[in-house]
């Protein structure tokens, strides 16, 4: 008889382990609290107490081959960064696909999730939902929690002093939809994620000034990388991977330095990060430098405190006749379902093995998912995270001893703050590459590179220079795709699709013109040696 799995919430968590359950042969079903599927990606014009929240312009920071889960390439002819209606469609088409919306209870409630009377024994869990007024209750034998950590907002009044006598409006950037009514405001933005710069820079084109007020500063990146393709195709190779891991970290910090002031200068725009050695995530915005440069933004030192209607800044500086203030400030999260003795939020981080399972639990029949931020795309993250979750429901894959994982999480912390320091924003963070190959090993999906270089050079070339997309992890063992390799082959012609849309005769690769290239690298390498020669 299959094992039932409790799935909470239809997001992209819960769309993935529906999928993962149904193909490992278990019998799952979701609890939506809404009358829809797409968490976070689904856009609505009023905000909704316990749903995330995003405003209408929201635009994925990942490109469409580095986020479409792995056995599912997104329509060649999507752009390659979406706007969220149109990664709404492609989890529309994915659950449609595979047939996952007979799985969903929509709006359900999740009241509790507490453990069976013989769960030492059993694992099993009782769940209680709410619909519609009524309470039911049912048995499962392992629970997935993918209700997000994008819900509840974190706003610090207590650190804005003066914030009870200021005039004007004030609210979280989870409030905000649209640019319309902020025409011809004094606007104030704190923050310096992905949310604030996002917003700022919208405001900046309906107001008559908007003001970003950042403690730490950032790096700015656009989604524009080399020859114009997708930043994480560039960034996210498993040789740069190696590299960083590999050399002194002075070295890499410098490199990532330089590699940031590549676009324009930070130091320049008063955007350099407070300690800029530190791998935090960068903000990704295409219009930020230049509205800059227009003078639409200004970028402010914290805020020290607020009059009727100013703000007054670290640095001493005061911006008179504020009208409004957003708060860009982040989220917190908890699992209202849960006793704290099975998941604890302590500072807004959660002790679980691998980001995933509490690590006290007689059984692991218990798993949390998307309870991370990686520097690349969440989605094939969570896939991976889900794949693994269901096989070790299944008693395909074990955990190790309680000792090990608390161990295991401890060190785990230690080094992320190490990497991405103690900032709230970063409690989340995590290396890319390296938490996918961690989770591809425990499944059995992680390629190996050594053998491929003989079997198929070609391929091989592909995965370690290449970029790391979902892909890869359905080369090889449980679930492999017969198609993985072909996607791996023709991933840029889906790239390069959507932007060929006006007809040109193709570009003539004469001898003549690599000439001309080799002599002019030539002669480059000849004026730097003359140049060393006359100094």
């Amino acid at each position: 008889m299959a094992k039932k799995v409790a799935v909470i919430g239809a997001g992209v968590s819960g769309l993935i382990s529906l999928k993962c359950c149904v193909d490992e042969g278990l019998e799952p079903t979701c609890f939506e609290r809404t009358e829809d599927i797409g968490g976070l990606w689904r856009f609505k014009e009023n905000v909704e107490d316990g749903r995330a929240s995003i405003y209408h312009s929201v635009i994925t920071n990942t490109s469409k081959e580095m986020s479409c889960f792995s056995d599912f390439p997104m329509p060649e002819d999507f752009p390659n960064f979406l706007h969220n209606s149109k990664l709404l469609e492609y989890f529309r088409i994915f659950a449609k696909k595979f047939d996952l919306l007979k799985y969903i209870q929509f709006q359900t409630t999740v009241v509790s999730v507490k453990k069976h009377p013989d769960f030492a024994s059993s694992g099993q869990w009782e769940v209680s939902t709410q619909s519609n007024g009524k309470e039911q209750h049912a048995v499962f034998d392992a629970v997935m929690v993918c209700s997000g950590h994008h819900i509840q907002p974190h706003l610090p009044l207590k650190s804005f002093p003066g914030i009870e006598r200021f005039k004007g409006q004030y609210f979280h950037s989870r409030q905000y939809k649209h640019p319309a009514g902020f025409e011809g405001k004094r606007i104030l933005v704190v923050g310096i994620g992905n949310s604030a710069v996002d917003i700022a820079s919208e405001l900046s084109k309906k107001a008559s000034q908007v003001f970003i007020s950042t403690r730490h500063g950032a790096w700015v990146m656009s989604r524009i990388s080399e020859d114009g393709y997708p930043w994480d195709m560039v960034f996210h190779t498993r040789f740069s991977t190696m590299l960083r891991n590999v050399l002194p970290r002075t070295v890499v910090k410098w490199m990532m330095e330089q590699q940031m002031n590549r676009w324009f200068n930070h130091e320049n725009y008063g955007l350099v990060p407070q300690n800029k050695y530190l791998m935090k995530e960068p903000v990704l915005n295409d219009d930020l430098p230049s509205r800059v440069l227009y003078g639409a933004i200004k970028v402010k030192t914290r805020v020290k405190e607020l009059t009727e209607t100013a703000a007054v800044f670290d640095d001493g500086t005061v911006e008179e006749d504020i009208d409004v203030i957003v708060f860009a400030t982040g989220y917190t999260f908890s699992f209202p379902f849960l006793e704290d003795s099975l998941v604890k939020v302590e500072d807004n981080r959660v002790s679980l093995y691998k980001s995933m399972f509490p690590p006290h639990l007689e059984k692991p029949t218990l798993a949390c998912l998307g309870l991370i931020q990686p520097l690349g795309s969440i989605f094939p993250t969570v896939e991976l995270q889900a794949r693994w979750a269901t096989r070790v429901f299944k008693g395909l894959c074990s955990l190790p001893s309680e000792s090990t994982m608390k161990m295991d999480i401890v060190e785990r912390n230690e080094k992320r703050i190490d990497l991405f320091g103690k900032s709230q924003s970063q409690i989340l963070q995590t290396n890319y590459i390296d938490y996918l190959d961690e989770l591809a090993l425990e499944i059995g999906v992680k390629p190996d590179l050594i053998s491929l270089f003989f079997k198929d050079p070609k391929l091989a070339v592909k995965l370690y220079f290449g970029p790391c997309n979902s892909y890869q992890y359905r080369l090889v063992g449980p679930g492999q795709w017969e198609g993985a390799r072909n996607a791996i082959l023709t991933q840029k012609q889906r790239i390069l699709k959507p932007l060929k849309t006006r007809s040109l005769k193709p570009s003539s690769n004469n001898p003549a013109s690599f000439l001309l290239k080799i002599l002019g690298l030539l002669a480059i390498v000849l004026a730097f040696f003359f140049q060393l020669q006359w100094f």
